[in-house]
């Protein structure tokens, strides 16, 4: 007979919980990179651009 314990279940959930959150945060994050990198608001380019310079993260 197989018996799962309430922990193993809780960390074999957990990290299912975790590759998750990864994941769509790592999706996310490609999709305001992409939406703003190639954007042609001059707006949203621009901010993305100033926000860049304010954590002093060379650009040019």
């Amino acid at each position: 007979m197989n018996t799962v314990s309430s922990s193993q279940l809780g960390a074999s959930i957990g990290s299912a919980s975790r590759a998750t959150q990864l994941a769509l945060s790592a999706l996310l994050g490609l999709f305001v990179i992409g939406f703003v990198g190639f954007s042609h608001m001059d707006v949203v380019h621009n901010a993305a651009h100033d926000f860049r310079h304010s954590l002093a993260f060379p650009c040019h």
